[in-house]
């Protein structure tokens, strides 16, 4: 049997992600789920918090609340947890559409935010991109990411923590007349895709169902 690892930058289980992995994986797949966070008590937690740092990530807690982290504190709690991780599975998904470049890993790992990157640019030549994210405070480090991919990004706020308001973001970005929207985090669902798809009438991805089909070609 194949074992898939899931890393979360927040805390595991993630119930509100695994049950797509568990969808479209085959039933002889098994999933091993860690996260950054899941050594640390509550006033752990409070050290990872961010303040009014530049560099941020955002996730969830095993109890459904969200967190926002700095990432400087963040990355070190991520490797510790991925080193455990890759002696139980055969390979490694992070939950994260941020590049973290700086994880040493044994075993193969995928990044959402290199495969959601290059397939859209596998779609289409210079498209005109929408990209909707969880918090104001990372657009400048989702601007240099898909830099490369486009030279007309248009980026909007709606967070899949906290009710962000979907309806607003899709109609802005069908102001703008933009070629494809993505939903650039994994704690979108396929409830948030479609509805960003009805509300604004254009082609909507999901990177993590994405992710999901990708690499089970690997499996």
């Amino acid at each position: 049997m194949n074992k898939v690892g899931l890393l979360t930058i927040g805390q595991s289980p993630r119930s509100d992600i695994t049950p797509t992995f568990k969808e479209i994986f085959d039933n002889d797949i098994e999933i091993v789920e860690r996260g950054a966070l899941d050594s640390l008590n509550e006033a752990q937690l409070l050290t990872v918090i961010a303040r009014k740092e530049k560099n941020i990530c955002v996730s969830r807690l095993r109890d459904g609340r969200s967190i926002t982290m700095c990432r400087r504190k963040l990355l070190p709690l991520l490797q510790n947890e991925l080193s455990k991780l890759q002696r139980e599975v055969d390979m490694v998904i992070v939950l994260c559409t941020e590049d973290l470049p700086t994880l040493t890993c044994e075993k193969p790992i995928f990044y959402p935010n290199r495969i959601v990157t290059q397939v859209i640019s596998a779609m289409s030549d210079q498209p005109k991109i929408g990209i909707i994210i969880p918090l104001e405070e990372q657009r400048r480090s989702v601007l240099k990411k898909w830099e490369g991919v486009s030279e007309d990004i248009t980026v909007t706020v709606a967070s899949p923590y906290d009710y962000g308001n979907f309806e607003e973001a899709a109609r802005y970005l069908k102001d703008y007349r933009v070629d494809i929207i993505i939903l650039d985090c994994m704690g979108y669902n396929e409830e948030h895709r479609q509805f960003v798809r009805k509300e604004s009438g254009i082609l909507t991805i999901l990177p993590r169902t994405l992710v999901a089909r990708i690499v089970l070609e690997y499996l």
